[in-house]
């Protein structure tokens, strides 16, 4: 992980993540700050309840994302990030200037002002925070880029949230809330002057401030890639699952486990420690590349966890008493509750990430804020749909512990619908799944795969897993051209059914299988896809490498783009290969978790990619092992 960490000395990044970080924290410090002494003090403010004060500043303090998210989206697009960013920053300095004024008055309405204002402030910021990130950071550095990120704001939202509570409950004035605010927004625009230029991809762009036609556009620009729009749903879908669980946790506490302050303060922190544990985690186990394949992962243990922790809630409900902390954690039950909340927040690291990273690369640049911002309206439109839900849900006397199982099914449920719309996130799993697994690969020449356009990839066939381990491997989705015949084995036929893979027969066996696969070919390289094929035309059942057959010649003729050649070694006499005559007879003959690797050579254009030409770059890349 020390790769990831490093990008924090990089003016590039560092500067970057302190400025959004210390935005982060004064939102939670000031808006917790606020709760806590309307909760407490309310009879010196108003008459309202104080759970309804407690609502109602969610409900403002979350409204700017509703009303400014596109017109944010469009400034970012239109405008250079960097500026945006210091801007957003003496909006804020004079944001704590207006709620210092709040506090000294004693007015709960120019209170609610300076908390829209805070809203407005994270509103304008969203785009800027993730539209920069691809500007300043190369694609092997988006995934630590992202964990980096994610783990900083939640670890903000944490330590803002206990900061806003101590200082609530210990100055002598309020007014010293707002100086406090002042002091880290300052911070945060001395830092963001460290913040490099990030030019605006349309900076002729006409700015719309009709937000409901707007956003509408935004929304449409995302569903212009239906990978990016799915994606912003389950991020969407992700924030609406974490705030139900993170909104119950005072009630949580006191009323299952019968705990006070500082019980709630540690499943806080366990949450958030979680997230960023995983967050972390997942440039190590995606190999430094926008692995989807940890969003199902992520999602299995999200609902895994969520539903455990319905079994692990105490069976009756707390008494009145407050056990002290130390008196709960010598209860065995808790440390299975505080285990649940960990993985549930490491679980939903391996989620959020790769989607976070996979919406950045994969958006049309050009588009690229504008599409976050649409990100960001749908985030806040799921957690005021979920906060709506959960509340109805008790209210009809349902247990919190019955709550969470509910969000859990439901978690299970949305991931199946997902996954069967987009079949590239489960298959990626499954991909990934089976590297892990059974082999230990090291990947070579990884940048040599193009992140954008049409190009094709040719590889030695060893075994019939070649397919899988180059798809885990590779930044893109692959099309295969692939015998018929594959399609026909457990599990892998079920993969390449739903990769795209284009089926071919030989021509003397079904030559319209073979025409109609050609024009599958040529019609996925005009799209601009990744399609891989083994020139061999057949597994090895010797090891060697075969002659390249003239099929790579044929596409090339009509569709001239570059060729990227791979070599796969280690392969020959595992499970998959044909060394013993047949494949997958004998399970684990070369023990588990054996080496292979995959070698990428440097693209090859279309004039010089001749089948010999291409067959002595691969047996070159693979060297003398198998």
């Amino acid at each position: 992980m020390s790769g990831q960490f490093a990008l924090l000395k990089q003016r590039r990044f560092g500067p970057f993540f302190i400025t959004q970080f210390l935005g982060a924290f004064n939102d939670n410090l000031f808006k917790n700050a606020l709760v806590v002494l309307l909760t407490f003090q309310s009879a010196q403010w108003t008459s309202l309840k104080p759970e309804l004060l407690a609502n109602l500043a969610a409900g403002i303090f979350i409204l700017p994302f509703f009303l400014f998210s596109a017109t944010a989206g469009q400034l970012a697009d239109k405008y250079d990030k960097a500026m945006l960013a210091r801007l957003v920053k003496v909006l804020e300095m004079a944001i704590m200037g207006v709620a210092a004024a709040g506090f000294y008055l004693q007015s709960l309405t120019v209170l609610m002002i300076g908390l829209f204002l805070l809203g407005l402030h994270s509103t304008l910021f969203g785009p800027v925070k993730y539209a920069i990130l691809p500007q300043h950071l190369h694609g092997d550095e988006m995934v630590g880029g992202n964990a980096l990120i994610e783990a900083g704001t939640f670890v903000a939202i944490l330590v803002g949230t206990l900061a806003g509570g101590l200082l609530a409950g210990s100055v002598s004035h309020p007014v010293w809330i707002a100086v406090g605010g002042l002091v880290v927004a300052l911070a945060g625009y001395v830092t963001s002057r460290g913040v490099p230029a990030a030019p605006p991809p349309v900076p002729t762009l006409q700015i719309n401030l009709n937000p409901l036609k707007e956003t509408s556009r935004n929304i449409a620009f995302a569903r212009g890639n239906r990978t990016v729009f799915l994606s912003i749903l389950g991020i969407s879908w992700f924030w609406l699952y974490g705030a139900l669980f993170l909104a119950q946790f005072p009630a949580y506490a006191k009323n299952v486990l019968g705990g006070g302050e500082s019980s709630v303060t540690l499943l806080l922190a366990t949450f958030t420690v979680g997230i960023g544990v995983g967050s972390m985690l997942c440039e190590r186990m995606s190999g430094k590349m926008v692995e989807i394949g940890l969003v199902p992962f992520g999602s299995i243990g999200l609902t895994l966890f969520g539903l455990d922790l319905y079994f692990a809630s105490p069976a009756s409900a707390a008494s009145g008493e407050a056990f002290p902390l130390l008196v709960l954690l010598a209860e065995t039950a808790i440390w299975r509750v505080l285990f649940d909340l960990l993985m549930l927040g490491v679980f939903g690291g391996f989620f959020i990430v790769p989607l976070y990273a996979l919406v950045q690369i994969r958006s049309e640049p050009a588009f690229r804020a504008r599409i976050i911002a649409a990100n960001n309206i749908l985030n806040a439109l799921f957690m005021v749909v979920g906060a709506l839900g959960a509340a109805a849900i008790l209210a009809a006397g349902v247990s919190i512990p019955t709550l969470f199982l509910i969000a859990a099914l439901l978690n299970a449920a949305v991931a199946i619908y997902i996954y069967g719309l987009v079949p590239e996130f489960l298959l990626r799993f499954v991909a990934w799944l089976l590297v892990k697994a059974i082999y230990r690969l090291r990947v070579s020449g990884q940048a040599h795969i193009p992140l954008d356009g049409a190009a094709v990839l040719v590889a030695n066939h060893v075994s019939f897993a070649d397919a899988v381990v180059i798809m885990g491997a590779s930044p893109r989705p692959i099309r295969f051209v692939m015998d018929h015949r594959i399609f026909r084995t457990p599990l892998l036929g079920f993969i390449f059914r739903h990769t795209g893979t284009i089926p071919i027969a030989p021509a003397k066996e079904d030559p319209e299988m073979m025409e109609k696969a050609f024009d599958e070919v040529s019609a996925a390289l005009r799209n601009g896809d990744l399609v891989g094929i083994f020139p061999e035309g057949a597994i090895t059942r010797d090891g060697e490498l075969q002659t390249f057959r003239p099929g790579i010649s044929r596409i090339l003729q009509h569709d001239p783009v570059p060729v990227v050649p791979m070599a796969l070694s280690g392969l020959w006499g595992s499970f998959f290969s044909r060394i013993d005559g047949g494949a997958m007879k004998t399970p684990f003959r070369r023990g588990a978790f054996s080496r292979i690797a995959l070698t990428v050579g440097e693209p090859v254009p279309a004039a010089q990619a001749t089948p010999a030409h291409l067959q002595a770059l691969v047996l070159a890349l693979r060297g003398e092992r198998r």
